[in-house]
């Protein structure tokens, strides 16, 4: 059933032009071609960069850390309550008023002590900001190398520079060695991140992330199937060119570096904008569903592509509309850049409200003096104590 199925969808009716098909593409000559099998190179390359994320971390993104000034928050823990842990963790980690004051009777406690302990504990499950500088210092150093490694890879190459030269003589394109390796490092690092995602610090575009992800993997893997390479390595140089830039602004932010962080992420602002709202959608996706047509009838895979590509660039929007909120906001109040899609630690109001209490104690003492057991305490002796 497996094999039947597997031969329905390699169908080369769906996945190449009218007249071309997997033959084209076996090795002869001397000349080399991509191969589905090749894929499997990926898997490996992700658990290897699992392990060298983990020893970055340790051996460069700490120290780094503490040059920057990020050390780690230091929470106040929330005390072992039983119950109260059963609800935050079976029902909900916001309760209503209503299930407040049902868990105050189930306690004991006042209904300031529910809400002191929900709010303790949601912040120790969010992640501190060393986390936050280790992880953006690891994306950052990545997105740099890949960025520079695929600029290296194409600034010879024609279809950079013409895009209509991406398709010229396709499918049958010549794999190079430098767009095998740049094309299993990349599939391999965003296997590693959908692998890690359940560990990494989680932000309200959590599943904007996975989708974002899935479709990368899907859209690298397909590309290479059907030897859209030339395409595929311009899309993943668009997107390295700008990530690079936030990652950094990210980490200037964990560390306090305010201005630092507001000017970069401009850049950031500019250049996202640029390659993923202009460039992307006018230069790449054009010469992809657009070209392509005047070359051959559509078929399958044109569209299956393309679809992919509209996926990302809806990604796209939707983080540009982020991006330009806080760069218009920067821009007109001069406030402080910060990612609207991380959660931020809420007020322990706990010393405030100690500092209240013992106020309220020191105004009944005035009043009334000295207090034992409820009770005033009367200086019969006249006499100050100093």
């Amino acid at each position: 059933m497996l094999s039947g199925l597997s031969e329905w969808f390699w169908q080369e009716r769906l996945w190449f032009p009218e007249g071309l098909g997997w033959a084209d593409l076996e090795d002869r000559d001397g000349r080399v071609y991509a191969k589905g099998r090749d894929l499997w190179v990926a898997l490996p390359i992700a658990f290897v960069f699992l392990i060298v994320r983990q020893i970055f971390e340790r051996t460069v993104a700490t120290p780094l850390a503490s040059l920057f000034g990020v050390k780690e928050t230091v929470r106040l823990k929330a005390p072992h309550n039983p119950t109260l842990e059963s609800h935050y963790c079976a029902v909900t980690k916001n309760p209503s008023q209503s299930s407040i004051l049902s868990l105050c009777k189930q306690t004991g406690h006042s209904e300031r002590q529910v809400q002191r302990w929900f709010r303790r504990r949601r912040n120790q499950d969010r992640p501190s900001l060393l986390k936050k500088f280790r992880e953006a210092s690891w994306r950052f150093t990545f997105y740099l190398l890949a960025f520079i490694a695929g600029l290296a890879a194409l600034i010879d190459k024609p279809w950079l520079y013409d895009l209509k030269e991406m398709w010229e003589g396709f499918p049958v394109l010549t794999l190079l060695s430098s767009q095998y390796w740049y094309y299993m490092i990349e599939l391999g690092f965003y296997a590693a991140l959908l692998f890690s995602v359940a560990s990494d610090v989680k932000r309200k575009d959590f599943k904007e992330q996975i989708v974002h992800h899935v479709a990368t993997i899907l859209l690298i893997s397909f590309s290479w199937c059907v030897n859209y390479i030339r395409a595929g390595t311009l899309i993943m140089l668009v997107h390295d060119s700008s990530d690079f830039f936030l990652e950094s602004a990210k980490m200037f932010n964990y560390a306090g570096w305010r201005n630092a962080c507001n000017y970069i992420f401009i850049v950031f602002a500019a250049i996202f904008i640029i390659t993923r709202l202009v460039i992307f959608p006018f230069r790449i996706i054009y010469c992809t569903w657009i070209y392509p047509v005047t070359i051959y009838k559509p078929f399958f895979g044109y569209y299956f592509f393309n679809g992919l590509l509209m996926v990302l660039q809806c990604l796209h929007i939707f983080w540009a509309v982020l991006i330009i909120r806080i760069a218009v906001r920067f821009l007109t109040n001069n406030e402080k850049v910060d990612d609207e899609r991380s959660d931020k630690d809420e007020t322990d109001e706990s010393e405030e409200e100690e500092e209240e209490e013992k106020g309220e104690d020191k105004k009944t003492k005035k009043k009334n003096g000295p207090v034992q057991n409820g009770h005033a305490v009367h200086n019969n002796n006249h006499s100050k104590t100093e």
